[in-house]
Formats: C-alpha cells, structure tokens, sequence
C-alpha cells in the first residue's frame, strides 16, 4: 500500500514538473517567432537591407551557414553553455532567420502568408496536443522521420540543379508530412525529458530553450512548405 502511494506521489511530481515546463518551452518558441517575424518585417521595409542580402549571394548564403552554425552550437553544446549563452544563441538565431525570411513577402501576398500562418498555427497546435495527450509511444517515429529528413534535404539541394518541378511538389508533400510527424514526436520527446526531471533551475531552463529551437524549427519548416502550397504569388 505505502509502495502503491509512492510510486503515485512519483508521478503526480512528475506530471507537475511536465505541465510547468511546456509553458516555458512555447513562451520562448513564441518570443523566437515573434522576434523572427519584427526582424523579417523590418528587413523587407528597408530597400538597403533588402539589397544586402539578397542582392549579394555571399551575403544571403553567409547568413544561412551562420544560422546553421547556430543551431548546431546550440544542439551539441548546451550542456556547455549557461543560461544567459543558450538564450542569446537561440535569440540570435530567430533574428538571423527573420532576415532570411524576409524574401518571403517578396514573393507572397500578404494574405496568403496570413492564410500560410494560420493553417500552420492549427496543424502544429494540433499535433503538440496529440504529441503531449497520446498514451502511444513516437520512440519509433524517430528513425523514420530523420531519414524522411534526410531524403527531403537531398531532394531539395539536388532540385536546386535540375528544377524539376516534379520533385519540387513531391518533396513539398512529403517535407509537410514530415514535420506534421516532428512535431508530435518533438513534444513527447520533451514531455518524456521534462518528466524525468532536472538537476537544477539553470538545466530546466537550457532544456526549454533546446525544446524551444526543435518546436520552432518544425514551426517554420512546416510553414514554409504550406506556404508552398497555399501560397499566392505576386
């Protein structure tokens, strides 16, 4: 019976401790979307900055390798940083990726990026639900999800020499169903960590921001490629 109580006490800590760090984890998934959106907003109403980076491909292609760059840091070396660090390179990368994503309202209508931005909002929320709620076990989504991963970057790097559109619109369809599945499996990932428990405040807070980087990617990938589809030209 006392064994019965503990392991209940157990897990009633363990759903406290998951329930209080989802909230930090979209907070700072949030405040990087916010930033990304003030900063892509910024860019494209400035014909100098506009002119910079995507009128010089040393420039445009610079920031991406920085971008990268960053979320790798990030990624393999956040047992390494401190708080404040993790924060700032998150920071950096949500504002880097609004310059990059500035082309955007270029090449859109901003109805259609408002309609993009919707559908993708509802789909995400969606699936983090599902992810967070399910009683089923994404374990296994894991390995099919990254080589479905793989197989889109390939695609897409080599389409960037064939423009084929072909290939175009399947790997848009295919990278949609991929990160519809990262997101799920994103947020048990993180529902799983966060109820194991943390060793102290400052790992807590690395991990939602590590959480936070892996939830706004699907985000934005997943928007990017509705907006593909859903999208209206200018």
């Amino acid at each position: 019976m006392l064994e019965d109580q503990a392991v209940h006490a157990r897990e009633s800590v363990a759903v406290a401790q998951a329930d209080t760090f989802f909230p930090k984890v979209y907070n700072w998934m949030t405040a990087g979307l916010g930033l990304s959106a003030v900063v892509a907003l910024l860019t494209v109403s400035s014909q100098a900055m506009m002119q910079l980076v995507f009128g010089n491909r040393l420039v445009f292609f610079g920031l991406l390798i920085a971008e990268l760059l960053l979320v790798v840091t990030l990624s393999g070396a956040i047992q390494r940083l401190s708080a404040a660090a993790a924060t700032g390179f998150f920071l950096a990368y949500s504002a880097l990726s609004g310059v990059t994503l500035a082309v955007i309202f270029v090449l859109y209508t901003q109805s259609s990026i408002a309609s993009a931005f919707f559908v993708t909002a509802g789909t995400f929320g969606a699936m983090s639900v599902y992810g967070h709620v399910t009683r089923r076990d994404l374990t296994s989504w894991g390995s099919f999800l990254f080589m479905g991963l793989i197989g889109f970057l390939l695609a897409s790097v080599v389409n960037i020499f064939l423009h084929s559109e072909t290939i175009y619109w399947i790997s848009t369809y295919c990278g949609i169903l991929i990160f519809v599945g990262l997101t799920a499996y994103d947020t048990q990932k993180l529902k799983v960590l966060a109820r194991g428990g943390f060793a102290s405040s400052e790992d807590r807070h690395k991990a939602a921001i590590l959480g936070a980087l892996s939830l706004y990617l699907d985000f934005i990938n997943l928007f990017l490629l509705l907006l593909r589809v859903l999208g209206r030209r200018r």
